[in-house]
């Protein structure tokens, strides 16, 4: 058994749009260990985002293998690969991605009902996590009556709620101004503080800078791969 959490060994993903070849991907190797909080960055066109939806399992690499929990996903069929989703991985939006018409609470179960859970189980585990994210006391409000802060903190909530291996964040600050920006990455760190895994991707360095490991790609490699000795801390501005 290996202690890596993600193991990526030689990864390519190539995409064919006509006659053109985007190699997206050209040979990532790359293993993230549990507890983790580790920030993917890059130039547009980097890799970034297809390594993220890779290790996400929202698509498949062309070439090389990825393991993720001792599991090779690389050869998994979509059904496969979705059952891995709602099992190992929380993921969190720039926009969101809430459902309008349902309560804080309701998006926040959404995942569990999937998972098989009954209607008071649901409620209950999702009432947990929104009291963890600090947002109990707004579990009955819809998505257009919460600020931009509190949006992003239903969909962590929905993230979390099923115990993920990992919490994938792609550019989860992209749209909100810097002040909440902040109160949201405090809100990772206390996560990464409890254990959780997090890996995010983000093109702004004092948003990576909260990371504890920051990986940068350029043109389908990785540049650069290091811990960050600068972590910012933000709790003065709150």
């Amino acid at each position: 058994m290996s202690k890596s959490l993600i193991l990526t060994q030689d990864l390519s993903r190539v995409y064919r749009m006509g006659t053109e070849t985007i190699h997206a991907l050209r040979s990532v190797s790359i293993e993230i260990a549990k507890g983790e909080y580790v920030a993917f960055m890059g130039p547009s066109g980097s890799g970034k985002s297809t390594l993220m939806n890779i290790i996400g399992c929202l698509d498949t690499p062309s070439g090389g293998k990825y393991i993720l929990n001792d599991k090779d996903v690389s050869n998994m069929t979509d059904n496969e690969l979705a059952e891995v989703r709602n099992k190992e991985i929380g993921f969190v939006f720039q926009t969101f991605n809430l459902l309008p018409r349902s309560t804080a609470l309701e998006n926040v179960a959404l995942p569990l009902v999937y998972a098989g859970y009954g209607k008071t189980a649901r409620n209950e585990k999702a009432m947990h996590v929104l009291e963890s994210v600090g947002l109990a006391e707004r579990a009955k409000h819809k998505p257009n009556e919460l600020s931009g802060g509190q949006r992003q903190r239903v969909a962590i909530a929905r993230a979390l709620v099923n115990d993920p291996s990992i919490i994938l964040a792609d550019e989860p600050t992209g749209n909100l101004d810097s002040k909440t920006s902040y109160e949201i990455m405090d809100l990772f760190e206390n996560l990464y503080v409890k254990g959780n895994t997090i890996i995010m991707v983000t093109h702004e360095e004092d948003i990576a800078k909260y990371a504890h490991r920051i990986v940068r790609l350029r043109d389908g490699l990785i540049e650069t791969d290091h811990l960050n000795t600068e972590i910012a801390t933000h709790h003065e501005h709150a």
